[in-house]
């Protein structure tokens, strides 16, 4: 794996922090440092005209950051981890920090926001510009939850990453579902853990109804989803006879199937973008919508990841 730190955003919010818990984790695993980043800023557009007002914000920051970094000791005893406090964006301020490091986690929601909204900005900024790795962390599992919508028992294994659970990584053939391959089988490795693959696609032609729909053919567009899904597969398993390996060929939209399926997982990967999907979007839909969904955490790689290609160039 990479020698370079993990970074992790955190403002207090409950997915913050799962997410340290989930990141110390995964540098434990690794054996690298943890960075544990914090970014304040003035909340109004008018700044104030007294340093000594930006001072006492900038220290209520050092405070929030201090809780982070007391978290990810805790969840991880001997860890070297470094405290990063810097002015801006929470998004800006974690892309900033990341250049040195291998991967990026967040929370899928801060502090700010409305309660109920599933996906806070910076997990979908963040992993829509970073060139590298991001795991977006949830505030819990519908399990977690002791009804009033807290979370119960932070400190669970599946917070902190649970080394042993399974990998669900979604395959249909594109250059991102590519490296996310890449990153799932290396994870897995890491953990020791099983990888579900799945394929999944979708024809209108597979509904049940009277008449077969005009000019389509439902088993030639299963055999070219296999056909693309054995073309990234296969050169990638042999690199790894030691995972254990699960294929999933699934007829249902992929959003679905894929947050179904990982419903248990350790962690769901994802590309960022997935086949017809255009150059200038910055995310699928399918990647979205996994984000939005899924109650696992759920790693988006991209297709020109400064990771793989780090790693490539080290092979």
């Amino acid at each position: 794996m990479d020698e370079r730190q993990v970074l992790v955003g955190f403002d207090g919010s409950p997915a913050s922090e799962r997410a340290v818990h989930w990141a110390a984790t995964e540098a434990s695993l690794r054996g690298v440092p943890l960075d544990v980043c914090h970014a304040w800023n003035w909340p109004y557009p008018q700044c104030p005209g007294d340093r000594d007002t930006m001072e006492i914000v900038q220290g209520m920051g050092a405070l929030a950051l201090g809780d982070g970094v007391r978290l990810a000791r805790e969840a991880a005893p001997g860890l070297d981890v470094r405290p990063v406090l810097l002015k801006g964006t929470p998004s800006g301020a974690l892309l900033g920090a990341a250049v040195e490091a291998a991967l990026i986690v967040v929370g899928a929601r801060g502090a700010g926001g409305f309660d109920r909204l599933p996906l806070g900005s910076t997990a979908v900024h963040v992993p829509a510009h970073a060139n590298r790795p991001v795991v977006v962390v949830p505030a819990h599992r519908p399990s977690d939850t002791d009804g009033r919508g807290d979370t119960a028992g932070r400190g669970d294994t599946a917070g902190r990453g649970d080394a042993a659970g399974r990998i669900v990584v979604g395959v249909d053939g594109s250059p991102a579902s590519a490296a996310a391959l890449r990153f799932a089988l290396r994870e897995a490795r890491l953990r020791d853990a099983p990888v579900t693959l799945v394929c999944a696609w979708w024809d209108p032609a597979s509904l049940p109804g009277p008449e077969r729909l005009p000019y389509t053919d439902p088993e030639a567009v299963k055999e070219r989803a296999r056909g693309r899904f054995a073309g990234v597969v296969g050169p990638q398993l042999a690199d790894y006879p030691d995972i254990v390996v699960e294929e999933r060929f699934v007829i249902e939209p992929a959003r679905r199937a894929l947050a179904d399926i990982a419903a248990d997982a350790t962690l769901l990967v994802v590309g960022d973008r997935g086949l017809g999907t255009s150059p200038t979007t910055l995310l699928g839909a399918v990647t979205r919508a996994v984000l939005h969904e899924a109650p696992s955490p759920v790693a988006v790689v991209h297709e020109h990841d400064q990771y793989a290609k780090d790693q490539s160039m080290k092979g």
